[in-house]
């Protein structure tokens, strides 16, 4: 029993060989996974529509650096820094910019071609364009198939139901839906299409070019605005760093020109945005200026028409020094008298403004009015401030917010004291400007006393220097005003514009999805060899035989397709009679010569093959020239005599019950040397015939005629009978079917059999598939059983068929399946 253990000392090296070998034998299924995955890449790569990453980055302003108060001091204001910056992120994601920037490119309509499955956008590349009505409705989301033909013609072509309907005059889609709307004709270039849901022109442009663009699938679609900016607001932006102030614009689309126009845009638009809100304030100074001056240049015009004529009329005599200085009080309290009115008109207006308006984000400040009143100018700064705040909490708060909800009531209570505030100062300005016109009436009597023509010459110059002040103070303050909208610039500024400095697409990834596809290539074959043996509860390999007991594996049997069980007798030069040549050799090595042999052949369950095996093995003993006697010993299921065409009405069980003798059980077979005991009539209790002194009669007296007796016996997984044999047998072989025998059920058995300390046990693999597995089971069963074996039968099939081509009857029987079919048997 020696040779029983070394299998089990080398059973790690044996393990280690069998794993390495194992993947060494599915290289065709590595092979055909990664040529699988490799072409779905190359299919996925080339076919999917590619999505391309555009990037620009803007600074944003962190305000006025020149001081560093108490905050900053305790590192507040860096978090204001970061709220700053969180501000603009998002007044940069808002809808409201977004959308200006679409309305600003056009994207109203949008070209494609289609072609080798592939739908590519034609952005100003597209051979024709749409001018449409933008005071008719047209309908969106609807595919216009153009074909250009020769001639000048194109062919229109569309079909589609519940369609939306779109005005372009006012960005609003319409409540009504057109149910079906089909067309399909042939018009000039430059010809109105028009019903009543839609009116354009398809007109060719410079990048028309008919040799390409002849007969091609192309077509348009007019989108809908509102949804066209929700799409393009999907748009990262984040800070480069955490600490700075300049912020990344990533967007990714299908077309790289269209995207980096789009992001340029956008940022020209958030940046004109920011110069327009540092320009209102500048913008409604003018416009109230603008507003003021209608008024006066007439009145500055009638005054000077009546100046001019009146001295042309009249005899106008020199004024001494007196009357001189007393005009000269008089021209400064009407200079006074014109600021005191302008700054009375702004208080007004102010304070109307704040009562009838809810927008204070741009309020006219007091002193570009030429009102100098530092209470009056913070409070209106500071509204503006809190305005400005509210907005942009607004943006990404919610209307309970509580910070957004302390905004408003500081913006209240802060616009009711500055409404109070602007009362006092109309009323002080009312007072100062009745005690001007008081001086000025003072004076005026003073000049009573020239000449009645003198008198009036200096009232009409009066009013018109009155009106000419005022005219001049406006003129100033608007260009003032002026000048500091030509000078402000934007808060914030564009560092690197959006550019196509690189068209390679970051999806799909072709070199990672290749690379992809190939360790897939590697994985799942491994995983599908290691998950096969893993929820694999059936005995595949030699390894899982030994790795369960130490019993010797005497050898194995080939899968026969003949529906004939005498293989060996009907073709002796097949590669299964060589098998069982094999296993001959190497019970005959077990045994050591002995002259009498009895081998009882068992299995844990049906359908293992163990009949098959014993009329084969019973054969090949026959051949041999030793006489040989086949039993079947199986008293509950006799199934021999089917397989030889033989009689049934006496066998086993009637020679242990005594009606019949030795000589009239035992038959002869077509096969020389080799005769046949049937099991008989099944009897009641098969058990107690099989245990009764009987059977030891009837070995004793058979061993004394043959050389060999071959037993079949029942399995030991359901009945005790092949128990109660092995005690008369000299060799107990279990049969083990690949792929069919259970592992748990086995090492019960083999695990019974060590208790049981049966002697002479070894195992015998059957239904060997090797167009489906080949699974160690050519090398080394001859291992320590002899050399026939191992040399006779390993040599030409551990090495492959091409080594024993020519042995066997049946190769060419092998050689017709074809590679394909044996890979994907295998698998």
């Amino acid at each position: 029993m020696s040779t029983a253990i070394q299998p089990k000392q080398q059973e790690q090296s044996i393990d280690y060989k069998s794993f390495l070998l194992r993947f060494y034998r599915y290289w065709y299924f590595f092979a055909i996974t990664i040529f699988i995955a490799m072409v779905i890449a190359f299919l996925f790569n080339k076919y999917t529509k590619p999505v391309y990453e555009v990037k620009t980055t803007v600074l944003i302003s962190e305000g006025s650096q020149n001081s560093m108060d108490a905050q900053d001091l305790l590192g507040i204001g860096f978090l204001r820094k970061m709220s700053n910056v969180e501000n603009e992120i998002g007044i940069l994601k808002s809808f409201a910019i977004s959308n200006g920037a679409i309305k600003r490119l056009r994207f109203e309509v949008s070209y494609y071609m289609e072609e080798n499955f592939i739908t590519k956008e034609l952005y100003k590349e597209s051979p024709f364009t749409i001018e449409y009505d933008p005071a008719h409705m047209q309908p969106v989301n609807l595919k216009f198939n153009v074909t250009l033909l020769p001639g000048n013609k194109y062919k229109l072509e569309t079909n589609g139901e519940n369609i939306s309907l779109y005005d372009y005059s006012t960005y609003q889609t319409l409540e009504e839906k057109v149910p079906k709307l089909m067309v399909d004709k042939t018009y000039n270039v430059g010809e109105l299409v028009e019903n009543e849901y839609f009116r354009f022109k398809v007109v060719l442009n410079s990048s028309y070019n008919e040799s390409k663009h002849k007969n091609k699938n192309m077509f348009f679609m007019f989108n809908d605005i509102y949804t066209l900016t929700k799409e393009y607001q999907s748009f990262e932006v984040e800070p480069l760093k955490k600490e700075a102030s300049i912020v990344e614009i990533k967007i990714k689309g299908g077309n790289i020109d269209k995207s980096v126009d789009f992001l340029n845009k956008l940022t020209e638009v958030y940046l004109q945005k920011n110069l327009d809100k540092k320009n209102q304030i500048a913008i409604k100074t003018i416009a109230f200026i603008d507003a003021e001056l209608m008024g006066i240049t007439d009145s500055l015009s009638s005054a000077e028409v009546n100046l001019s004529n009146f001295k042309q009329n009249k005899e106008i005599m020199n004024m001494d020094v007196e009357v001189e200085q007393v005009f000269s009080k008089i021209s400064q309290l009407q200079d006074e008298k014109a600021q005191q009115m302008i700054a009375l008109d702004y208080l007004k207006f102010l304070r109307d403004y704040l009562r009838k308006n809810q927008d204070y984000e741009a309020l006219v400040v007091p002193s570009s009015m030429g009102v100098r009143d530092v209470i009056l100018e913070n409070m209106v700064t500071e509204l503006t401030k809190l305005y400005s705040q509210k907005i942009e909490l607004s943006m990404y708060s919610k209307e309970k917010n509580p910070t957004l909800q302390t905004l408003e009531l500081q913006i209240q209570n802060l616009k009711n004291n500055l409404i109070e505030n602007i009362n006092g100062s109309i009323s002080s300005t009312q007072i100062a400007l009745t005690e001007t016109d008081k001086r000025l009436g003072e004076l005026t009597g003073r000049l009573n006393e020239l000449p009645e023509t003198q008198r009036v010459l200096l009232n009409i110059e009066r009013r018109f220097n009155l009106t000419d002040r005022l005219y001049t103070f406006l003129l100033q303050k608007r260009s003032e005003a002026q000048i500091t909208k030509a000078s402000n610039f934007p808060d914030n500024e564009v560092i690197d514009p959006a550019l196509k400095y690189n068209d390679t697409p970051v999806y799909p990834k072709k070199s990672l999805n290749y690379f992809i596809a190939i360790i897939l290539g590697l994985v799942l074959p491994i995983i599908y060899i290691i998950g096969k043996d893993y929820f694999n509860d059936k005995i595949i390999e030699r390894e899982d035989i030994e790795k369960i007991t130490s019993f010797p594996i005497v050898g194995h049997v080939l899968h026969s397709d003949r529906l004939s069980k005498i293989v060996v007798a009907d073709s002796p030069k097949s590669s299964i009679a060589e098998s069982f040549r094999a296993v001959r050799t190497n019970i005959q090595f077990i045994l050591q010569g002995k002259e009498k042999t009895i081998i009882l052949i068992t299995s844990d369950m049906v359908s293992a093959g163990k009949t098959f095996v014993s009329i084969n093995l019973a054969t090949i003993f026959a051949m041999y020239g030793r006489k040989t006697l086949l039993m079947g010993f199986d008293l509950r299921k006799p199934k021999i005599y089917q397989d030889f065409g033989l009689s049934n009405t006496e066998g086993i069980s009637s020679y242990l019950i005594n009606k019949s003798t030795v000589d009239s059980i035992i038959q002869h077979s077509p096969v020389e040397n080799m005769d046949i005991v049937m099991a008989g009539p099944v009897p009641p209790n098969p058990s107690e015939l099989i245990a009764s002194d009987r059977s030891a009669t009837l070995f004793q007296e058979l061993k004394e005629r043959y050389d060999y007796i071959i037993l079949d016996t029942p399995p030991v997984g359901l009945v005790t009978d092949a128990f109660l044999l092995m005690k008369y047998a000299d060799a107990n072989m279990f049969i083990v079917r690949q792929n069919y025998t259970h592992k748990k059920i086995f090492a019960s058995i083999m695990n019974d059999l060590e208790q049981r300390k049966i002697p002479n046990v070894s195992i015998l693999i059957n239904d060997v598939n090797l167009a489906k597995n080949s699974y160690g089971y050519g090398y080394g069963y001859g291992y320590g059983y002899g050399y026939g074996y191992g040399y006779g039968y390993g040599y030409g099939y551990g090495y492959g068929y091409g080594y024993g081509y020519g042995y066997y009857s049946d190769d060419k029987e092998i050689e017709k399946k074809s590679i394909v079919k044996r890979i994907f048997s295998k698998s």
